[in-house]
């Protein structure tokens, strides 16, 4: 265990270096911070955190830098998640909230994590699983046309096309929208298939044939694959890693193209309330060991509807970083709840 005068001298050092981006030595840290100790008991400290795996020295005669262990006793230990301002609460509430559909939400959700924390931002798509029915509308196009229309707790909209073999006439059209409501709003979206037996059987023999193919239209639509969707954006952000492209930021971009990989980063995020952070080795994957990832879920209090975060280098700025994580994710929580 160290002593609370060493773990202060792991803070500054994490806080010079992901300021500056330069190893730090015992002078600046004396200079810099009001720690109390002459700079040889600085240099102890130092060599001690040294020996521990807390921090490590890049070059002969170089300061030190954090290692993966010292930023992961940073963030669980040393630092507070950092509150954002009236000012920048306001922003992004207006931002947020002037988003017309589903889609919308998202799009501006990663272009504002992305510029608020300088990385690269993530968020998935509200899955269908986790969802339920808010609402089934079904709209008549054209005497033998019908359109079903989705919408989930969580805002998202599918639509299908349905052809009939005669025309339909509009009780028929108005007693499938009252029963298939009756049936569903409300049910989570796993439940459809159990909330939807013996709804055909209530129409009449004639009418129960064209009934059966709305319900198996609407369990298609419940179990659509394009749940796993994500979107990303700021990958321009990586380019704060410096001019070492090769080694760093070229395989972070290769890493970034595949879906499989971010919806695994993301994965563990499973709860609105709790912040999850990846630091370097962490990561599952080699090609992001120079990265740490911030993630937490969006939804309702208790149960997450899906996942959002970023992706940026170890030597990011964890306070403001997990807060601002955690702020967008409760607004969007917000208005899915809201709209």
């Amino acid at each position: 265990m160290l002593d609370e005068r060493k773990l202060d001298v792991l803070r500054a050092i994490v806080e010079d270096y992901v300021a500056t981006h330069e190893p730090v030595g015992s002078k600046t840290l004396v200079d810099r911070h009001n720690l109390g100790v002459s700079p040889a008991t600085v240099r102890n400290d130092m060599a001690a955190l040294e020996e521990e795996g807390y921090i490590t020295q890049p070059h002969t005669s170089a300061g030190r830098i954090p290692t993966d262990a010292g930023y992961r006793l940073f963030v669980d230990k040393l630092s507070t998640v950092k509150t954002l301002s009236a000012a920048e609460k306001k922003a992004i509430s207006s931002f947020l909230g002037g988003a017309v559909d589903l889609d919308d939400v998202v799009r501006r959700t990663v272009r504002l994590l992305a510029q608020i924390t300088r990385q690269v931002a993530i968020v998935q798509y509200p899955t269908l699983i986790r969802s339920s029915v808010r609402h089934v509308e079904v709209v008549t196009m054209t005497p033998r046309r019908l359109l079903l229309v989705l919408i989930t707790s969580t805002g998202r909209v599918e639509q299908r096309i349905v052809e009939a073999h005669a025309d339909v006439d509009e009780q028929l059209v108005a007693d499938l929208r009252s029963r298939l409501n009756s049936a569903l709003t409300g049910q989570r979206l796993t439940d459809a298939t159990t909330a939807l037996t013996g709804v055909a059987e209530t129409f009449p023999p004639a009418d129960r044939p064209f009934v059966a193919a709305i319900v198996t239209t609407l369990l298609e639509a419940f179990t659509d694959e394009g749940e796993q969707r994500i979107a990303v954006g700021g990958a321009a952000n990586l380019t704060r890693y410096g001019d070492d492209f090769e080694r760093n930021v070229k395989p972070v971009l290769e890493a970034l193209e595949e879906h499989v990989i971010l919806l695994k980063l993301l994965g563990e995020a499973t709860h609105p309330q709790t912040l999850t952070v990846r630091i370097g080795h962490e990561n599952p994957y080699e090609e992001l060991a120079t990265t740490s990832v911030v993630a937490t879920g969006y939804g309702s209090k208790s149960e997450a509807l899906a996942t959002l975060g970023i992706v940026g280098p170890t030597h990011m700025d964890y306070p403001s970083t997990m807060g601002a994580v955690r702020a967008v994710a409760r607004y969007v929580s917000q208005i899915l709840a809201d709209s």
